[in-house]
């Protein structure tokens, strides 16, 4: 394992209104080996407020990673990530697009939006680990996250 902190856990945000997925990302994280704590909201609103750690989400953790998807209830997931990457505060913590739109626009958009980047959501929990699995080793072992 290389430059992560070791020391500490990793603190992950999913923004997710979908049961269904919800639940298959805690079953994928269920294999990760890197200690973390999958926090879970399901609204935008309630991401901004998590992140910004506003009303009940006063105490909420700084997530060391960021896993949003696009379509929600209130507001547009690229209305976050834009929300996000404009924020000096917010705007080092790296934001995976985990949706499952294939349309180019929304991929150019979430990039021009300075997602670090665009996965396409698994439709089964072998493809939901896996997935995880790269997620966990990329973004949880090989890169040097910034601390906060």
């Amino acid at each position: 394992m290389a430059d992560f902190e070791r020391a500490r856990t990793a603190e992950i945000l999913l923004v997710e209104d979908n049961a269904a997925d919800v639940r298959l990302m805690q079953e994928a994280f269920r294999e990760v080996t890197v200690p973390h704590h999958l926090n879970v909201v399901s609204r935008g609103i309630e991401a901004l407020e998590f992140l910004r750690r506003e009303e009940s989400h006063w105490e909420a953790p700084r997530p060391d990673l960021v896993l949003l998807d696009l379509n929600l209830p209130d507001i547009n997931g690229l209305e976050i990530l834009a929300a996000i990457k404009t924020d000096p505060a917010l705007r080092r913590i790296p934001t995976v697009v985990f949706s499952a739109s294939r349309k180019r626009e929304e991929v150019a958009q979430a990039y021009n939006l300075n997602a670090n980047s665009y996965i396409l959501k698994p439709a089964n929990l072998p493809d939901f680990i896996r997935i995880v699995k790269g997620v966990e080793d990329f973004w949880l072992t090989v890169v040097k996250l910034p601390k906060d």
